[in-house]
């Protein structure tokens, strides 16, 4: 434990709730902007290129069950493609589709306009640093919670 250091798991649910307001308002004002469920997984297909489904799961930190209607979703509105892998026939390799991309795109600017009211005593250098180091930490968080491999 860090000595003398305020409590963050608090203040990040807070911030999450106003967040997760704005953008599901946004979402429901205009139905071309994803959830952010959703711009988080075409996000991760965006820059990690086509991915195990289990893999996508373990990325996203969701039970499998989650997954399966969160691809469900996705692949209904086009947004992605799931397709057995022709080496391993129980897997699905997740692919991002040209649908999905321009989609991704419609809702992060969307996003970054809720960002740029919630965020608006912030610089541009300081959002940049907020959103590396909380990166950074989600990026640990999912190593984290990752279940060991069984032998």
């Amino acid at each position: 434990m860090v000595a003398d250091t305020p409590e963050l798991v608090p203040l990040l649910a807070h911030l999450a709730r106003i967040s997760r307001r704005a953008a599901e308002r946004a979402a429901d004002d205009d139905d071309t902007t994803l959830r952010p469920r959703h711009v988080i997984a075409l996000e991760l297909l965006r820059d990690r290129g086509p991915m195990s489904q289990r893999d996508l799961g373990a990325a996203l930190s969701l039970d499998p069950s989650n997954v399966v209607g969160l691809l469900n979703e996705l692949e209904r509105d086009g947004l992605l493609e799931r397709r057995r892998d022709p080496r391993d026939r129980r897997r699905h390799v997740v692919t991002l589709s040209a649908s999905g991309v321009r989609a991704h795109e419609r809702s992060a600017h969307r996003y970054r306009e809720i960002e740029d009211r919630i965020f608006a005593s912030l610089t541009a250098a300081e959002r940049r640093a907020v959103h590396d180091l909380l990166s950074r930490v989600a990026a640990d968080a999912a190593d984290a919670a990752r279940p060991e491999p069984r032998d």
